[in-house]
C-alpha cells in the first residue's frame, strides 16, 4: 500500500487470477476513484499479486507487478502515461525465481531506479516522466529487497542486493562501486538495508544482523564492526529508533546500536512469531502482526513494555502488506479488506 492525503493505492488480483488490479481509493470513505487492470497470468509461490509497494512521486504513481511490468500513471486519474515490460526490454527473466519481482521502485535525483536483474542490465535508471533509459549497468540477477540511497564513506550512492551479494552503485552513472558476498551463502536477501548515519545495517536469515563502515572512497569495509546472530529475519525489515534496533525473528528483539548490537531485551509474544511490520516514531513502536493485531510498545524501556493492543482483523490467514501512514491515519490491508484507523487520541 501507498498513500498521500488524497489517495490510497492498493494492489489486488481478479478472481480468475489472470489480471493485476491497482486500485486508488478515496481516504475519507474508501470509495474507489479509479482502477488499472493489467493482464498478468503466471504461477508464483505465495500467489501472483504484486509484491512491490506502489511509489507516489508528486502527481505520478509507479505501479510494478510481480512479472516485471511497470506502469507510470497520473495519480489523480489513473491515466497511463507510459509502461514497460522490463524483462522484455532488458532481459532478466529468471525461470528459477518462484517469487517474482519484489523490489519497489526508487526515485533519486530525478532517476527512477529499477532492477530487472539481467547480466547486462542488472540495475536500470529511467526518466520518471517518460520512461527513457538514462543508464543501465551489468551485474547479477535481481534479489528481493528494495534499494536505498545514502551517504557512506563520503560517497552518496545506491545500496541494495543482487541475488547473491550486497552492492553499491553510483547514482549518476550506474557504475558498481563495490560488491560484498557474505560468509554464509543462500540468503534470500529480502530485508531492506538501513542507513544508520554513515554506517550500513543489513539483516538476513543465514548471516544475521551486521553493521558495516566504509572507507573514504565510499567502498564498504568487508569486516562488520558489530554483529548479532540471533536477529536473522528472512523477510522482515527492522527499524532504528533512539539508538536502538527493533526487529522480528522468533520474537521481538531490541538491540543496542551503541554497544555492538548487544541484545537489550526480547519478547516471545505470539504476535512476533515470524513476521511483523514495525513503524517507529518518538518513543513508541507501532507493530502490525501477521495475525492482524496492532501493538503499541514503549521503545525506551529496559524491558518489553506493551502499552496497548488491538485486534484489527479477525481470523485473517496472514497480514503481510506494508501499511501506509499519512498524518494520524493508518491504512492496513488484510486478506479480504482494507481498514483506515485514526490514531489521534483527541478523536476518540
Amino acid at each position: 500500500m501507498a498513500a498521500d492525503e488524497r489517495h490510497v493505492l492498493v494492489t489486488d488480483r481478479d478472481r480468475l487470477d489472470t489480471q493485476d488490479i491497482f486500485r486508488c481509493l478515496r481516504p475519507e470513505d474508501g470509495e474507489e476513484l479509479w482502477a488499472l487492470r493489467d493482464d498478468a497470468a503466471g504461477k508464483l509461490d505465495f500467489g501472483n499479486s504484486p509484491r512491490a509497494t506502489p511509489l507516489i512521486h508528486g502527481d505520478l504513481a509507479f505501479l510494478y507487478n510481480a512479472f516485471g511490468r511497470l506502469h507510470c500513471v497520473r495519480l489523480a486519474t489513473g491515466e497511463v502515461l507510459w509502461k514497460k515490460d522490463l524483462h522484455a526490454e532488458f532481459g532478466g527473466r529468471d525461470e528459477e525465481n518462484a517469487w517474482g519481482t519484489s523490489s519497489s521502485p526508487l526515485i533519486v535525483d530525478d532517476r527512477l531506479i529499477v532492477n530487472p536483474g539481467d547480466p547486462e542490465a542488472s540495475i536500470v535508471a529511467l526518466k520518471p516522466e517518460t520512461g527513457a533509459v538514462l543508464w543501465k549497468t551489468p551485474g547479477g540477477k535481481a534479489a528481493f529487497g528494495s534499494l536505498i540511497v545514502g551517504t557512506f564513506g563520503q560517497k552518496r550512492q545506491l545500496v541494495g542486493y543482487e541475488r547473491h551479494a550486497l552492492c553499491g552503485w553510483d547514482i549518476v552513472t550506474g557504475e558498481r562501486l563495490w560488491r560484498l558476498v557474505p560468509p554464509r551463502g543462500n540468503d534470500f536477501n529480502v530485508p531492506t538495508p538501513l542507513a544508520i548515519g554513515h554506517e550500513l545495517l543489513v539483516t538476513t536469515e543465514n548471516n544475521g544482523t551486521r553493521l558495516y563502515r566504509f572507507d573514504d572512497t565510499g567502498r564498504i569495509v568487508p569486516q562488520p564492526v558489530a554483529t548479532n546472530d540471533a536477529l536473522a529475519p528472512d523477510t522482515h525489515t527492522p527499524v532504528e529508533l533512539g539508538g536502538r534496533l527493533f526487529g522480528v525473528w522468533d520474537g521481538l528483539h531490541c538491540l543496542d546500536l551503541k554497544d555492538g548490537l548487544k541484545t537489550l531485551w526480547k519478547s516471545d509474544d505470539n504476535a512476533f512469531d515470524g513476521y511483523a511490520t514495525i513503524i517507529g516514531s518518538g518513543n513508541r513502536l507501532l507493530v502490525v502482526s501477521k495475525h492482524g493485531e496492532l501493538l503499541l510498545i514503549d521503545a525506551t524501556s529496559d524491558r518489553f513494555r506493551l502499552i496497548s493492543r488491538l485486534n484489527v482483523f479477525d481470523d485473517d490467514p496472514g497480514v503481510y502488506s506494508h501499511p501506509a501512514l499519512v498524518g494520524h491515519h493508518l491504512y492496513l490491508r488484510g486478506s479480504e479488506e482494507i481498514v483506515c484507523l485514526d490514531l489521534d487520541p483527541a478523536n476518540k
